[in-house]
């Protein structure tokens, strides 16, 4: 059944905008159109076209620049500071499509290495997957959705892309401006649903390749129902370690983590969550992160001069509320924090020593906590570090250059930061969460990659 979902500023709960729901029947329309599309390879959109699209889609958005960061800050709560940062990101994913496109080019295949394959050439070209479903979260309402619908555009696939209902306005104001760029309609879906509608389209057997940005429980669920040949990328989240070395200079680290651990309220798929310190200098450290989180501005996100906005819903406060508390009556140091402030909103909070089987210790807490603890040897920090089911992007502070080497060798980690804090990313740097916290790569470049696939040509002479 199709229906209309009210879209609320997380702070104040009040109604900002709405959107349609899709029924099954229309979703199954748009899939059908999809497919045919991409069955009729004499309509496929040339290389120019698309090169043509994005670049006016980045000029409009350039454009609605202002616009466009109040919406993320509105309907995500993501501060206005960081949101004018998101639609820059976002400005610049278009364009690197656009780049990225004169690189997909194809190879020779040397075919004179054996006698069987003399007097052959050989070549390969890549071409479009298929229909593309993006479903996505809520935390960057619209980056996120140009890392998963742009690089489609780009490669040539038709696309349906299913946004958060939480945070559908950007979505749909990015798909807009896709069309007003010049894409036609049919080639990108906005399509909201609400659960049992999306699995019906993201298991459909017309489904090419499937993109998900979302929890690790939906994630795996959805990939173990893939229809046989569905490609598919997952997003998740991780329990990102720091571990801070006896060298590391602890007045410029402090800012960093305060970052890196309370961007977003700390809702973000790599946000600091566990520092490992000596056990000499933990409680120091964990001080001055408490000192600096307790001078962080909370509210809406929509006020430039708040730091840290609202939780997406009320019942995130909820579970984090819960978490924090159990955490402390088994013995974690409660610093700062460890309270809501409103319905919404709960504050910034430090908490040194939390046992190691809280929650706030081997779960994603996607809130704005922040967990110190000691440890006598580096040996230990790393085996603590690493022995979660989750393992996506880590860091180390240091001056030590041994060290600095020696903690890319002993995390687990697709990426290690030295010197800066997990939440570090670019958008044409490989992105990607190991075992439990994804599969495949993000990445402007690495995600075209995979929207695409080889075809070899061999001709005989």
């Amino acid at each position: 059944m199709s229906g209309v979902v009210d879209v609320l500023n997380p702070y104040s709960l009040k109604s900002i905008g709405s959107v349609q729901t899709r029924s099954w029947g229309e979703i199954e329309r748009m899939l059908s159109a999809a497919q045919d599309l991409h069955r009729d390879r004499d309509g496929w959109l040339p290389a120019f076209k698309r090169v043509e699209i994005l670049k006016e889609t980045a000029r409009l958005m350039s454009g609605r620049a202002e616009e466009l960061a109040f919406l993320i800050a509105n309907e995500g709560g993501k501060p206005l500071v960081d949101a004018h940062v998101e639609v820059k990101r976002a400005v610049d994913g278009v364009e690197l499509c656009v780049h990225e496109i004169a690189q997909m080019a194809g190879r020779e295949i040397p075919m004179d290495l054996t006698e069987a394959g003399a007097g052959r050439v050989a070549f390969t070209r890549r071409e479009p997957i298929g229909v593309v479903v993006a479903a996505s979260a809520f935390n960057h309402p619209l980056n996120l959705i140009v890392h998963q619908v742009a690089p489609a555009v780009a490669t040539g696939c038709p696309v349906i892309v299913k946004p958060a209902l939480d945070t559908p306005l950007s979505c749909k104001a990015f798909v807009d401006i896709l069309h007003q760029a010049g894409l036609p309609a049919d080639w990108c879906y906005f399509a909201p649903c609400q659960n049992d509608v999306a699995e019906n389209l993201i298991t459909d057997p017309r489904v090419g390749f499937f993109s998900f940005i979302g929890s690790a429980q939906v994630g795996w669920m959805l990939r173990s129902k893939l229809a046989p040949g569905t490609r598919c990328a997952l997003e998740h989240g991780g329990v990102a370690p720091v571990i801070v070395d006896k060298t590391a200079d602890i007045d410029v680290m402090i800012p960093s983590l305060i970052k890196g651990g309370f961007y977003h309220s700390g809702q973000v798929c790599v946000s600091v969550q566990r520092v490992f310190a000596p056990t000499g200098s933990a409680a120091g450290i964990a001080r001055k992160l408490a000192d600096a989180a307790a001078e962080l501005t909370v509210g809406d996100a929509t006020d430039p001069d708040v730091d840290c906005g609202p939780l997406i819903r009320p019942a995130e406060v909820d579970r984090v509320e819960k978490w924090v508390d159990e955490a402390v009556e088994g013995g974690a140091k409660l610093l700062t924090g460890g309270m809501r402030l409103g319905p919404t909103t709960y504050a910034p909070t430090v908490l040194l020593n939390p046992p190691a089987d809280a929650r706030v210790s081997k779960a994603e807490v996607f809130g704005p906590v922040v967990c110190v603890y000691g440890y006598d040897t580096l040996d230990d920090a790393y085996q603590v570090a690493n022995n979660l089911p989750f393992a996506f992007q880590a860091a180390v502070f240091t001056k030590n250059l041994d060290t600095a080497m020696q903690a890319i060798q002993r995390l687990d980690a697709t990426a290690v930061m030295v010197n800066d804090h997990t939440a570090f990313r670019v958008d044409w740097m490989p992105f990607a969460g190991r075992r439990q916290s994804g599969y495949n790569t993000g990445g402007i470049g690495y995600t075209m990659h995979d929207m695409t696939q080889d075809k070899m040509a061999v001709i005989k002479i």
